[in-house]
C-alpha cells in the first residue's frame, strides 16, 4: 500500500485522538468543541484502541506486507469512528474485536516468517488487547479491563524495544528468555486481576517491576542518553516513560487495585500519557517515516511537548491526586491535552517542511570524476 493509502489510517487515528481529547475535556468538567452523549464514555477505548491501536498496529502492517494485514488498523480506526458517531456502540465495539483478531494473525503471519522472542511477546500484548475489546462488548466496565488494555500496549511496546535491543551486547538468548517469562507472568497476572483484583493487581505490580528492571538494564536508550540530538531525544521520551511505568508497578503492589478517584486516575495517566504518549514521541521521528515514506526530520523544539507532558503529569498526580486538589487534576488535565496537540502540530509541520525542503531528483547528467585531495 502507497503512503497516501497509510495517511488515511493514520487520519482515522487522529481523528480518534481529537475526540478521545474531546471527552477528556468533558471529563475534567470543562465545556469543549464537541459534546456528545456517549464521548466522555468511550474516551478509554476511543484512546487505546481507536488512537494508539491504529497508529501502532498500522507499523505491524507496513512490515508485514501483506495487504489483508491493513484491515487491522482499519478496522480499529473505523471501530473509533463508529464510537464518534451516533451508531450504536456495539458497532465500534465489533469493529475492535474483529480489528484485534487480524492482529493476532498479523503476529502469526511474523512468526511463521521469522520466529522472535519480540514476536511471542507482542502476541502476548496483541491477545490481551483482543481479550479487553470481546470482554467489552460483553459488557464488563471499562475500569475492571485496564489491566488487559495496560499490557496490550505495555507488551507491544516492550517487545518492539526487545527487538531494538537485541544490537546490545547484553542481550542474549537468557535475557530474551527474561523478558519472555516477564509477558507470560504479565499475562497470567492480567487473567487473575480480571477474576480476583485483590489478588491479581500485586502479581501484575511485581511482573512489571521485571519488566522495567529489563528495560533499565538492556534497553539501549540507557546509553543513548548520553549521545545528541535524535538518538539523545527518544532516550530521554523512553526513559522518562519508564519511570511512569515503574510508579505504576509500585502502586500495584502497594495499594492494589482502584476502579475510582484519585488513584484510579493517577494510575491510568501515568500508563496512558507517561508512558504511552513518552513512547509515541519517542518513535514518532523514526516509525512515521517508515510508514508514510515521508521524512520526519528532528528538531529541538520537539523536546518542549515532551517536558509539558510529564510536568503537567507530576502536577496532576503528586499535587492533585495524591493531595486531592481537584483544580491541579483539572488543570494538569488541560496541560497534558495541550502537550499531546503540541507534539502533534510540531510532527505535522515538520514533515510538510521535510518534504518541502526535500531536494529535487537531479536530471541526467553526465557523471564528472570527482578527485579528492
Amino acid at each position: 500500500m502507497h503512503g497516501n493509502g497509510r495517511l488515511a489510517f493514520l487520519l482515522l487515528g487522529g481523528l480518534a485522538l481529537l475526540a478521545g481529547l474531546d471527552g477528556a475535556l468533558l471529563l475534567l468538567g470543562f465545556s469543549a468543541p464537541v459534546v456528545t452523549a456517549r464521548l466522555a464514555d468511550v474516551h478509554g477505548p476511543l484512546m487505546v484502541f481507536g488512537f494508539v491501536g491504529t497508529v501502532v498496529v498500522l507499523e505491524r502492517a507496513v512490515a508485514v506486507r501483506k495487504t489483508w494485514a491493513f484491515l487491522s488498523p482499519g478496522l480499529l480506526g473505523l471501530g473509533g469512528l463508529a464510537l464518534m458517531s451516533p451508531l450504536p456502540v456495539v458497532v465500534g465495539q465489533l469493529a475492535f474485536v474483529a480489528g484485534s483478531a487480524v492482529l493476532l494473525a498479523i503476529y502469526r503471519a511474523i512468526w511463521l516468517r521469522q520466529p522472535s522472542t519480540s514476536a511471542a511477546v507482542q502476541a502476548l500484548g496483541a491477545l490481551l488487547g483482543l481479550t479487553a475489546t470481546v470482554l467489552w462488548l460483553g459488557g464488563v466496565p471499562v475500569p475492571v479491563l485496564v489491566p488487559a488494555m495496560t499490557l496490550y500496549l505495555v507488551l507491544t511496546i516492550a517487545g518492539e524495544r526487545l527487538e531494538l535491543a537485541r544490537i546490545s551486547p547484553s542481550v542474549d538468548h537468557r535475557a530474551e528468555m527474561w523478558m519472555l517469562a516477564a509477558g507470560l507472568f504479565l499475562t497470567l497476572g492480567t487473567v487473575l486481576a480480571l477474576v480476583w483484583p485483590s489478588a491479581g493487581y500485586p502479581v501484575l505490580g511485581l511482573g512489571l517491576l521485571t519488566l522495567v528492571a529489563w528495560l533499565f538494564r538492556h534497553d539501549v536508550a540507557t546509553r543513548l542518553i548520553r549521545s545528541a540530538g535524535l538518538p539523545r531525544y527518544m532516550a530521554a521520551c523512553l526513559l522518562a516513560g519508564y519511570g511512569w511505568l515503574l510508579s505504576v508497578a509500585a502502586s500495584w503492589v502497594i495499594v492494589g487495585p482502584s476502579f475510582s478517584g484519585p488513584g484510579y486516575d493517577a494510575v491510568l495517566h501515568a500508563v496512558f500519557l507517561g508512558f504511552v504518549m513518552s513512547m509515541i514521541m519517542a518513535h514518532a521521528p523514526t516509525i512515521l517515516p517508515a510508514v508514510l515514506r515521508r521524512p520526519l526530520p528532528y528538531r529541538p523544539v520537539l523536546y518542549l511537548p515532551v517536558l509539558l507532558l510529564h510536568g503537567s503529569l507530576l502536577v496532576r498526580i503528586l499535587l492533585g491526586d495524591a493531595r486531592g486538589l481537584p483544580a491541579l487534576v483539572q488543570w494538569g488535565g488541560v496541560a497534558n491535552i495541550v502537550a499531546v496537540l503540541l507534539f502533534v502540530l510540531l510532527a505535522v509541520f515538520s514533515v510538510v517542511r521535510g518534504v518541502s525542503q526535500r531536494p529535487s531528483r537531479p536530471s541526467r547528467q553526465i557523471p564528472q570524476l570527482k578527485v579528492t585531495p
